[in-house]
């Protein structure tokens, strides 16, 4: 009985360290969420992972949406015009409505996002993130967010 509960025990403290530590940890980009903060990768890379960081800490990157494209089996794998047509649709209002700023007229901020790669897409995977970055690639030790 007693190896149970210090096994218990163990599992308990191991779970809340990887709360804490989660900022800190590398991580697949499929597990971000709305508020985090993370290293912006280099653009046009395929990225499977990224740095995060507590937002109170120097980083590059902020997830202000997350959203899943419609699933049909029978649509094609977009193009990138047509990826940045839906992007701007969705990730612009989602933009402005997190920061309390005008993405059209703001001159410090700009968006990135992380789409499927086409084999993602075949395995289904639909998922959308949009995040905030300087414009200037500066990082900032504040979030974004609007009143944060």
């Amino acid at each position: 009985m007693r190896n149970i509960a210090m096994r218990l025990g163990l599992l308990g403290v191991i779970g809340v360290g990887a709360l804490v530590a989660r900022p800190f940890l590398s991580g697949n980009v499929g597990d971000l969420n709305v508020g985090d903060c993370f290293d912006e990768p280099t653009i046009g890379q395929t990225v499977e992972d990224v740095q995060h960081h507590p937002c109170t800490d120097a980083h590059t990157g902020e997830v202000v949406f997350l959203h899943d494209l419609p699933d049909a089996k029978d649509v094609v794998y977009p193009s990138d015009t047509e990826f940045a047509t839906r992007i701007d649709a969705l990730c612009v209002p989602a933009f402005d409505a997190y920061t309390g700023l005008d993405f059209q007229s703001d001159p410090t901020w700009t968006m990135g996002y992380f789409t499927p790669t086409s084999e993602g897409w075949a395995g289904g995977d639909r998922g959308v993130t949009c995040y905030a970055a300087r414009i200037d690639s500066k990082p900032t030790t504040t979030s974004i967010k609007a009143g944060g």
